[in-house]
């Protein structure tokens, strides 16, 4: 085995271009999402091809997928199937090209176009006796802070038939690979035919999006909008296949140049899992991990996870490294749980090795418990980079300026074993060497 190459850290900020990239942006939404250049810069700084590069707590995968696309070995992983579900979704690279989710598209339209667009024109009782006909979720109960109390109180009678509709629908392409991408694209409509959507005003109707990723719980628009079933769905999906043609571009581009070497992985695991499953082998880790409260993840996916049949078992929940949500986790449990990931996440990496960790709050004692946890397991600071306009916004940040970061640190550790904790030693503060 070769030695680890001896690296400098990033130590300027890096202009983000968050709409750079279209297979993150614009595909299905999620809660946070670094900008894909800053991370690919991270990831070339740190790592050469053929190496493991892992985000422990994935998101929608713009870390695993960029491994990927660098000729890396991607590995994503999220408590949160619905992460992980669009992660894989787009870094399926079955398929030479797009061919085979415009064909499936096709089929679809064939298969329900014209039913979804005469549900605006049925009766009340007609729509009721096609959602007879139709197979829906469990009416389950929603999270306590929901205007609403049950998942079927979310949509109006019509979305949920035109939903039910195009997941049938979907269900009858046998390719797995098709399948996949247009469940995404349906996934990606249940975001907007719903009545958490908030139309953005003074613009077209569509345009806007839930509450869920702005408010952070289950609001129900006042005015709630309506918006035309297939049309949304075949946007969505010509999204998933702009996205998709990329990724299959800069896989064929590297087939012809240095060989493609490149993989991606999903694990579905706490991150106190994940050494047993990877080992100490991993060559970088870049990641964001959850700051605190405000995004309850689980809780908040329940409108994706439900519908797609994703369980999220209880001790998931009850490990989330969040405070609040449902369960009313204690900041005393995200802390020690914020250091425990630390010290995972030191420990998967070989020797020499570099962590990048996105730090956005205002709370020191997060800050702190970050630094102390590294050093105290064998990793020194060597760069702290503030990086401005990346951060994402929400009506949390927009009401409590005076709390939030303006932007965000990218902290650089490299494990170099100094400063390890041996028995009944006391730890020293962190400095950057």
């Amino acid at each position: 085995m070769s030695p680890a190459p001896q690296l400098e850290p990033i130590l300027r900020d890096i202009r983000p271009d968050r709409q750079g990239a279209k297979r993150h942006y614009g595909v299905h939404p999620y809660f946070t999402r670094r900008s894909a250049n800053v991370i690919r810069a991270y990831i070339k700084q740190f790592t050469e091809p053929g190496d493991s590069v892992l985000d422990p707590f994935g998101g929608s995968g713009v870390t695993a997928i960029e491994a990927l696309l660098l000729n890396r070995h991607g590995i994503q992983n999220d408590i949160n199937p619905l992460a992980n579900f669009i992660a894989s979704q787009i870094a399926d690279t079955a398929h030479e090209d797009t061919r085979y989710i415009k064909e499936a598209l096709s089929d679809v339209e064939a298969f329900c176009k014209a039913d979804l667009q005469l549900i605006p024109s049925l009766s009340e009782k007609e729509v009721e006796r096609r959602l007879a006909d139709v197979e829906l979720p469990e009416n389950i109960r929603l999270p306590k802070s929901s205007d609403v109390e049950r998942y079927y109180d979310l949509f109006s009678p019509r979305q949920l038939l035109a939903l039910a509709l195009l997941k049938r629908a979907i269900n009858r392409i046998s390719d797995p690979s098709a399948r996949g991408a247009l469940l995404l694209a349906w996934s990606a409509t249940l975001g907007k035919l719903n009545k958490t959507f908030l139309s953005a005003r003074g613009r077209l109707e569509s345009r806007g999006g839930s509450s869920i990723f702005s408010i952070y719980r289950y609001k129900v628009a006042e005015h709630p909008v309506e918006l035309p079933a297939w049309d949304v769905f075949r946007e969505r999906a010509l999204n998933v296949i702009e996205g998709k043609e990329e990724v299959l571009k800069q896989r064929k581009f590297l087939k012809r140049t240095e060989g493609w070497r490149g993989s991606f992985g999903a694990y579905c695991l706490d991150i106190a899992a994940l050494p047993a499953a990877l080992g100490r082998k991993v060559d970088y880790i870049f990641t964001d991990p959850p700051y605190g409260g405000h995004i309850a993840y689980l809780d908040l996916s329940v409108l994706w996870n439900h519908w797609l049949g994703f369980e999220v078992p209880l001790p998931s929940r009850e490990n989330e490294i969040i405070v609040g949500g449902e369960l009313r986790l204690t900041e005393e449990h995200y802390i020690q749980r914020l250091r425990g990931s630390v010290r995972l996440s030191v420990e998967m990496l070989k020797a020499n090795r570099w962590l990048s960790i996105v730090f956005q709050h205002w709370n020191t004692r997060y800050f702190e418990a970050i630094l102390e946890e590294a050093s105290e397991s064998g990793a020194t600071l060597k760069a702290a980079v503030t990086q401005v306009g990346d951060t994402i916004w929400s009506m949390h940040k927009k009401k409590n300026k005076g709390k939030v970061l303006d932007g965000e640190m990218i902290l650089s550790f490299v494990k170099d074993g100094k400063g390890q904790r041996s028995s009944g030693s006391a730890s020293a503060k962190p400095t950057i060497d």
